[in-house]
Parts: C-alpha cells; structure tokens; sequence
C-alpha cells in the first residue's frame, strides 16, 4: 500500500517501483493498492495494481490522496491474502492499511519515509502539526515493525515512542545515474559556468528560496530541476536561475551528471534520496547538516555539510567547490564509491528480511495474545451487514442541535444514519444522546439504557466536552469509555466508534494535541475490542466552516449530512459515497444563516458556566424508547407512530 503511485513520480513512486521488480526477480507475488490517478497502470511487475478513490492534494493538481474506507482495504486484503502488509511512507491509506492488516491478523510493515509533522510545521499550521504527529505515533505504534531511513529520522521515532524499529536506506539505480551521463551538449548554453545543480520538489519544505545566497557566486549559475507549487514564487526569487522544470529517467540522469555541485537545502528529509543519485553521478553534495544527509554525505570526503539556517555558511561551502575543481572531482569519486554497496538488490533483499523478522514477530505477538485478551471479529468482517435495533449515545453532536428538521425537532447525524440504515428493511432506533454529557454519563445512565434495549448496533460518539476542560487526563477517558464497549460487545452488540474533532478555527488550536491523543486511545478501543471505528481525523474537510453552525462549535446541517455518509461507508450501507456526494451537490446553493454570535451563542454560554449550569440540565434524551423507521418512513412519520 503505497501514499503515492504511477504516474507520479516522487522518492516514495521509485522505491515501490524498485520493490516490485525485486519481488517478481525472486518468484514472490504481489498486489499494490495506490491512489486512483489518470494514468496509473493496471498491472506493472507482475503484480496487479489496484486503484482507490482518492483527491487531488491542494497545491499539487497531480498528486492523489487516498480516500477509502478501511473496510474497503480490507475486503481487497482478504481477496489478496498476503503474508504480508507493506506500507509505504504510510499516513492516510496506509492508515486504512494498517487498521486493516491489523483486523485481519496479518503482519504489517511500515516505511518511514515523508516528515509529514515537519511539513506541516513548515506551512505554520500548528494544530495541523500536532495531529500529524500524533496520527504517525499511533500509526508505526499499531505496525508490527516499522522501518527508518536514516539515524536521526530513527532517533526521532524513538523519541515519539515508536519501538519496534529497524533500519532501512534506500537503494541507487547506479547504472542509470553514472558520471558517463555527464553531456556536453547538454551544458553548451551555459558555456564555462560552473553549474549548481538543485533537484527537488518546488514547495515551501523543500527551502529552496534559501539558495538566492548563490545566484552571485563568480562563475557559477544555478540549475533548478523540478516543479511544484511554489515554482513561479521561486522563479520570481531567483532570476538568475535555469528552471528546466520535471525532469525523469534518462533525462534526470543527464542533468544529475551534468552538473558540477548538487546542493540540497531542505531541512525535513528523512533520507535524500537525489543525494545518493548525485554520489552514484560522481558530483560534490552540499547539504544541510540535519536529517537524512547527517548519513549520507561525508564531511571533506565527498562533500560539505552546512549549519541549518545558516546561509553565510552555505555560500561559503558552495563557493569552495565552485572555485575548486581538483575537489571537485576528489569528492566526485568518493561519492561515486561509497554508493557501490547501495544497490536496490541488496536493499530489496535486507527488506525481505524484514518482512520474514515481522512475521516471526507477529506469530509471537500472536501466541501471547491470552484467549481472553484476543481481538473480536470486527463487523466488519461481515459485509452486508443488517442491524434491526441501533441505538446512538452521546452529547449535543448527537442529539443533532444546529440540524433542525421543516417541523423545528433537531434530526442529526444519528438520526440521518438510522434513514440510510433502514433502508435496507427497517429498523428499531433509539437516540439516547443528550447536549452538555459527558464520558462518565454515556458510560453510565446512557449505557445502563442501552443495554436495557439489547441493541445489535450502538454508536458512541463523546469526549469533547470532557476534553476542553482544564486538567483533563486523556488516559482515564479512555479506559472509562473501553469499559463501556466492552460491555456492550459481551452483550453481543456491534459499536460504532466515532472520534471528536474541532472546528477550523484558531482557538481550536489549543485542544488540537489533547483531542489527536483521545483519538489515538479511540483507534486503539476498537483494536482491541473489535469496535468500528470512523476516524474523523482522516476526513479534514469536516473541520471547515461550511460544516459547522452558526454557533460555530457544533456541526450544521451539512456537517452533519457528511458525517451520517461517512459513518454509512464504515458500516457498510450500500452506495454510501455515491449517496453522500449526491446529497453534496443536492444542498450545495444551501442558504447561509448567521446569527449575532456573541449575543445569541457566546453569552448564555458564559452565563451558564458562571451559575455552574449547562445547557443539557433537566434535559431528556428525544428517543429514549425504539422507534421504528420502515423503508419509506421519515423520523416525523416515526415520532408520530
């Protein structure tokens, strides 16, 4: 399962690509599951290629996000029944991945390959960084070895509390790129420069407006390979620069060998893989002194490393080669031989190793697994499946405030859910959810009702009002919360998981780390317990202000039209995505209303706190008893009978 496939071409394409020669040169079979995209092969290798749905990533129109249910990657993983599960640079289809190989007691393995967390930090997008750091920990945590390219890139995961590590480079295509590719054809136009050569994505991470401290160098011009959407800001930065653009296979080879020094100022590799194809092409790196390079580039032996940040540095680590081309060439062949022991073969087969190590781990991991403490058959093991009696627990986003249906009665995300659920032949719902609860009331009366109801399906969906509260311990909420879904499966009662989340909003920053670890807690509830789960951190847009209502701190209509979609998708209900999208399109002229916030929302909320009062007080749960929704029944027509 790989973040990012054909056509696109980027360091984690290449690796995958590099895998699946080896696996078929060595008699092995295998299956990708990738990121639909225009252009991607159905087969390659030998194996076959399955496309998912996916999204284009903002700022790249080329590169695909996967978007699919982990029910989904199940289903395929079941079909396919691999020994085992390889995620490659894994974050949100590896994810599914993950959860999937996990449901299906199959070892996985996990590629550390793309600082997503630094990236983000890079953007400034802080609350966005906290929950990518936390998604990665709990990610690599839930693999059953994970894999890190370099020292540091290791050191970091350690320091996160991944075990379990391993290390694993990356190989060189040291045929391909080799000093023989060195044209002079190709370096005609620019006469008897000395090129500085950059090769890279053209994007804010990459740091590549740091190389503007190069453009006066004597003698010297500079050389950009690559594209990306910061590529007409950089154009703009460096007027002095050659930008040619993408470039790849044969044509990258020439360039790499064409030029006199490469130069890499990013500061969030966690590898660097157009290093080594600068060593394998026999030109001098300068690089800076953080990540991936710390591993790959010898200090006065093949090239320089500079102080990160530290742009007086990196001129002058520049200019010495510039000027030098007796060191040049000393650092040239240096490089060249110290990628000799770096091929993909024998990359490839330290990975097959890896993979034989992780399913010695996982028969081990297996075995001390006590009969008791062994995972449940998820549901979702079970496609199709029909529920007759639903039950929905929780606070405000469950009762539906901010989501009124034409006659005034607050509808929601449950209620909308239970609709789709009795489409396929009716169904018993109640909806025991009440605004101001917390964890300890749905593990407590709400549970204790529940249970009276003997329901076959019942979701949970609470926490962000114990979670904006001072001082609260993220670890005692789950361990109160897997009690009650452990006591609901021994009932026999299949649980839907679902995770809070936060609005786009700046404020919402300072809960961000706080709700990313519940969540992590939640992923691991339904691990154990064989609980679904829909992780809303892996659906973004949830978080935008079209979703929300105009108290700003509840989910509207819309927000909760979505969510009802994707809570169909992880249970299965046919057609789901397809529903959820129509329903999209069906609302989109959807009239705004906005209220005086403070007046209407911000004040009587501070004016409860300060009497010790919430806004659930003396409140009763809408359906405390089952009604019964048929196939052509609305929650009105229900309530009625």
């Amino acid at each position: 399962m790989t973040e990012s496939f054909l056509p696109h071409m980027n360091g984690v394409t290449g690796s995958v690509l590099q895998i699946l020669r080896h696996l078929e040169h060595e008699g092995h079979v295998a299956h990708v599951l990738a990121p639909d995209a225009v252009g991607i092969p159905d087969s390659l290798h030998g194996a076959r290629v399955e496309p998912v749905p996916s999204l284009a990533l903002p700022g790249y129109r080329n590169v695909r996000v996967g978007a699919v249910t982990a029910h989904r990657v199940a289903a395929s993983l079941e079909r396919f029944r691999p020994d085992v599960v390889h995620l490659a640079s894994p974050f949100a289809l590896g994810w599914r991945g993950v959860l999937a190989a996990g449901r299906l007691d199959v070892p996985a393995v996990a590629a550390y390959q793309t600082d997503v967390a630094a990236y983000t930090e890079r953007y400034r997008l802080a609350a966005t960084t906290s929950f990518a750091q936390n998604h990665i920990v709990r990610l690599h945590r839930r693999a059953t070895l994970t894999l890190a390219p370099s020292t540091e890139s290791e050191r970091q995961l350690e320091g996160l509390g991944v075990d379990r590590l391993r290390r694993w480079g990356r190989g060189v295509d040291a045929e391909r790129f080799h000093p023989r590719r060195r044209d002079g054809t190709w370096r005609r136009a620019s006469a008897d420069d000395v090129l500085i050569g950059y090769v890279g994505r053209l994007a804010a991470e990459k740091q590549v407006e740091d190389l503007r401290v190069l453009q006066d160098i004597p003698g010297a011009r500079l050389v950009v390979v690559g594209d990306g959407p910061a590529r007409a800001r950089l154009q703009a930065a460096l007027p002095g620069a050659a930008f040619l653009g993408h470039l790849d296979g044969d044509e990258l080879a020439t360039a790499m060998a064409s030029f006199d020094v490469f130069v890499h100022p990013g500061e969030s590799e966690t590898f660097g893989q157009t290093l080594q194809e600068a060593h394998a092409s026999g030109v001098p790196i300068v690089a800076t002194g953080s990540g991936g390079p710390l591993d790959l580039v010898r200090m006065g032996i093949d090239g320089w490393l500079y102080r990160p940040g530290d742009l007086v540095d990196l001129r002058m680590r520049v200019a010495d080669l510039a000027g030098d081309a007796r060191k040049r060439r000393a650092f040239g062949e240096a490089g060249r031989t110290a990628v000799a022991g770096r091929s993909w073969s024998a990359l490839c087969s330290q990975l097959l190793g890896h993979f034989e190590e992780a399913t010695t781990l996982h028969r081990v991991d297996r075995s001390l697994r006590s009969p008791r403490t062994r995972r449940p058959e998820p549901a979702q093991a079970y496609p199709g499946r029909r529920w007759s009696r639903f039950v929905a627990l929780g606070d405000s986003l469950t009762e539906g405030l901010c989501d009124p249906a034409p006659d005034g009665a607050l509808r929601g995300w449950a209620d909308r859910l239970a609709l789709l659920l009795a489409a396929r032949g009716g169904l018993h719902y109640a909806n025991l959810a009440v605004r101001s609860r917390r964890v300890d009331d749905v593990c407590g009366e709400q549970l204790q009702r529940a249970r009276e109801l003997r329901p076959d399906l019942v979701s949970i969906l609470v926490g962000a009002n114990d979670l904006v509260r001072t001082g609260a311990d993220v670890g005692a909420l789950a361990a109160r919360l897997e009690g009650a879904v452990r006591t609901l499966r021994a009932d026999g009662a299949d649980v839907l998981l679902v995770t809070p989340f936060l609005p786009d909003r700046r404020a919402a920053g300072l809960f961000a780390r706080r709700f990313a670890a519940f969540s992590g807690a939640l992923a691991g509830i339904a691990d154990r317990t064989g609980a679904m789960l829909l992780d809303t951190d892996l659906h973004p847009s949830l978080a935008d202000r079209s979703n929300w209502g105009e108290d700003l701190v509840h989910l509207g209509s819309r927000g909760h039209r979505f969510l009802a979609y994707r809570a169909g998708e992880v249970l299965d209900v046919p057609h789901a995505e397809a529903l959820g999208a129509l329903d999209a399109v069906l609302h989109d002229a959807e009239p705004s209303t906005r209220a005086a916030w403070w007046r209407e929302h911000a004040l009587p909320w501070a004016w409860r706190r300060m009497r010790g009062r919430v806004a659930g007080d003396g409140r009763v749960a809408k359906h405390d008893d089952y009604v019964y929704i048929g196939r052509s029944t609305s929650l009105r027509e229900a309530r009625v009978r």
